[in-house]
């Protein structure tokens, strides 16, 4: 399992390695936004929450021995793929938040 959480921190998203979602937190401002809009993120996260979980796991292997070919065969993310796909993800990124404060 893993976290990703949106750049304003307002919505939070917790999957497994095949990005199932385990829970989902959203602050109220975010119910603001488009319904489509709101689903987009989420899925994004949970894409990023995936990859970070397969990440995970696939350090746990290497560290239990498994070779490299192994882990290939796993279909596992390689951390070069997961970071260029959050940089691209980042840069794509096209909603702002209304406000960098939060309420505490």
């Amino acid at each position: 399992m893993a976290t990703a959480t949106s750049r304003s921190g307002s919505i939070s998203v917790e999957t497994t390695e095949e990005g199932l979602p385990i829970g989902i937190t959203v602050e109220r401002e975010e119910l603001r936004r488009a319904p489509g809009e709101l689903a987009r993120e989420i899925l994004r996260l949970c894409r990023q929450s995936a990859n970070r979980a397969g990440l995970a796991r696939r350090a746990e292997l290497e560290a239990a021995g498994l070779s490299s070919e192994m882990l290939a065969l796993t279909g596992l993310p390689k951390p070069e793929d997961v970071a260029r796909e959050e940089l691209v993800e980042e840069s794509d990124y096209d909603v702002e938040p209304q406000s960098w404060l939060r309420s505490v």
